[in-house]
């Protein structure tokens, strides 16, 4: 049949509802993350440390491996100051893990010109974004706080003493943090993604826009001899934040002492600079070349 003698006509089948449009970007966007081997060999990486802190966990429990450890139970004690190192190592591979796979949600995208066909369809700017970032807080949850609670409930489990009553306040701490942690890198590697087209610099830029101010920071802090350059380095913020919400010994000693009020401000700050860049680059344009 001849394509003039085709009827054609609206479609009139059933739409997928508005409030779950984004979790369509977001399942093509762990399609599209995770059907890299990379991404799958720096997971397992990142779950290395998991694993190490599981056997930690099963000999400080174990009656006859703390007698043949020098030190007993001093050595291997579970308690706040161990899940904070937990804490920190997951979310620096969760760093690590959000370089590699944030370009690829959306500077493709704009690499390719196919924002404005995807914008075109029935999902708006805030959709899209939405869907995006789904998809790279679920990645990046797989690192953080599910083993970390795993984690945790194997203590509560394995615990020769009970042990999850006196203790909850660290498995609070431990889903805030990483929580905390998710959301400013999830927004920071879209938003350097949303600027930067090509994904290697977008990679390498993520890193800069963590470890370049914090650079900074404790430059102007020496110089001044002031801590308040410190609300630039975000590896001192986090760590801050983590001790203060796991409820660990001071890792700095006093020497940092940043108030909570500016700790938050700092990353309420940084989160609305990035939603203010996707704002501005996340736009259904037409590029016409005349």
């Amino acid at each position: 049949m001849s394509v003039f003698e085709h009827d054609y006509r609206p479609y009139d089948g059933p739409t997928t509802p508005l409030r779950t449009r984004p979790l369509v970007l977001a399942r093509y966007g762990l399609s599209e993350a995770w059907g890299s081997k990379i991404t799958v060999g720096l997971a397992v990486l990142a779950l290395l440390p998991c694993v190490v802190d599981l056997v930690l966990m099963y000999l400080a429990d174990n009656p006859v491996a703390k007698m043949l450890v020098v030190g007993g139970s001093k050595v291997l004690e579970i308690n706040e100051k161990f899940f904070f190192g937990v804490l920190e190592t997951q979310c620096w591979f969760a760093l690590v893990l959000a370089a590699w796979i944030a370009p690829r949600l959306i500077s493709f995208d704009l690499g390719d010109n196919a924002l404005p066909i995807l914008l075109s369809h029935p999902v708006s700017r805030f959709g899209y974004v939405l869907g995006k970032f789904i998809a790279l807080a679920l990645s990046l949850s797989y690192v953080t706080w599910i083993p970390l609670l795993v984690l945790f409930v194997y203590q509560c489990y394995a615990s020769p003493v009970p042990w999850a009553m006196s203790h909850l306040g660290i498995a609070f701490g431990l889903v805030a943090g990483a929580a905390v942690w998710i959301v400013v890198l999830s927004l920071i590697g879209l938003a350097v993604s949303s600027w930067v087209k090509w994904r290697v610099i977008a990679t390498g830029a993520m890193f800069a826009v963590i470890f370049v101010p914090a650079g900074i920071g404790g430059i102007a802090s020496a110089i001044l001899r002031t801590k308040w350059g410190l609300l630039l380095n975000v590896p001192v913020v986090m760590s801050e934040l983590w001790q203060r919400l796991i409820g660990a010994p001071d890792v700095f000693r006093g020497k940092m002492d940043l108030p909570m009020p500016a700790i938050v401000g700092v990353l309420i700050a940084a989160s609305l600079a990035c939603v203010a860049v996707l704002n501005a680059r996340i736009r259904a344009r037409e590029v016409v070349r005349g």
